[in-house]
């Protein structure tokens, strides 16, 4: 008579389904790990006693070694970029999915030595069980650490020069491309860029679009004026562009703080807009809503960036290898163009 076959041993992710839980939320739980709720804790139990599941002694010492935490990380020179609409949107994101992995969400700003050291340190010690990392320009020490930590790290826009394992952006190229060309069809010819930093991936990027648009157009770009990010550097790149340039009829801000900070010069310069000069801008922030007049702008999709970087990293730490994603983007007419 055949001997029967052995019955196959339930898996973790078995377990996790059964329980309607996620995987590290499964794993976590089993091992009695921080940051899991009882109900969640309570579901997987009855999961394991339903199907029989034994632990595996290796996955049983991975698991004991997560923290339950993962790090966003912020290479920025204020303490108050984290009250900025932009960062705001993205950490709404990137905690709502961090929640639903039972992962808690930790803040780091990494712009003085200080700081940077206790990110090192982060690194070094496995403070987190990966890390997700931000605004991070040319040179950056932060991309060299990330080179070499042994945890994952999942990048919030590219960062200038090789693109890394995992990260999450937005179509810049394309945004700017599409905001430059409804400029010119709107019978705009001479159209200047005020480009974000351009030792960022996402300045270089959106001046990129920006000339695509006008070469394909026939028409000659600008060379960049150079801002910041902030409403102050727009007005001031505004304003050396009216002095050196004063037949432009149309600008691209490559985000709307700048684009408001434009707005600003051009008024107090009697220059109307749309009729003298039209003005785009990037993002999509409550700023653009708010500006006189409205800011005809293109939409990012800010918290799905920080939802989609924090759901790959959650698959890495899980043992996965997700493939980077794009983000798209699309353009909002209002009143400024």
């Amino acid at each position: 008579m055949a001997q029967a076959a052995p019955r196959r041993q339930p898996t973790l992710d078995e377990v996790a389904e059964r329980a309607g839980v996620s995987r590290s939320v499964a794993s976590r739980a089993l091992n009695n790990a921080p940051h899991v709720s009882r109900a969640k804790r309570e579901a997987v139990e009855r999961a394991v006693r339903q199907l029989g599941y034994v632990p595996n002694p290796t996955a049983r010492a991975l698991a004991t070694s997560q923290t339950g935490a993962a790090a966003l990380v912020v290479s920025g020179e204020d303490p108050s970029i984290f009250a900025d609409p932009f960062f705001a949107q993205v950490m709404a994101g990137a905690s709502q999915a961090l929640d639903e992995a039972d992962l808690h969400l930790m803040l780091c700003l990494a712009a003085s030595d200080r700081g940077r050291k206790r990110v090192e340190e982060l690194f070094r010690s496995k403070g987190a069980d990966g890390v997700m990392l931000m605004a991070l320009r040319e040179d950056d020490p932060l991309a060299a650490m990330a080179e070499e930590a042994e945890m994952p790290v999942v990048f919030g826009g590219r960062p200038v020069g090789p693109a890394p394992r995992w990260y999450v952006d937005v179509d810049n190229v394309g945004g700017a491309r599409e905001a430059t060309a409804y400029l010119v069809s709107r019978g705009r010819t001479r159209v200047a860029a005020i480009c974000g930093r351009l030792d960022t991936e996402a300045g270089r990027a959106r001046y990129r679009g920006y000339r695509d648009a006008l070469l394909a157009a026939g028409l000659d770009p600008l060379p960049p004026q150079e801002g910041d990010f902030t409403e102050p550097s727009g007005a001031a790149a505004m304003a050396v562009l009216l002095e050196n340039h004063p037949e432009v009829d149309g600008v691209f801000a490559a985000n709307d703080n700048m684009a408001a900070g434009a707005l600003r010069t051009l008024r107090a310069a009697g220059r109307a807009v749309p009729d003298d000069v039209a003005v785009v801008g990037f993002d999509d922030l409550t700023v653009a809503l708010v500006a006189d007049p409205p800011l005809t702008t293109v939409h990012q999709p800010i918290t799905a960036l920080g939802r989609e970087m924090a759901r790959m990293l959650v698959t890495v730490v899980n043992g996965q290898d997700p493939t980077p994603l794009i983000l798209p983007t699309r353009l909002v007419i209002r009143s400024s163009a």
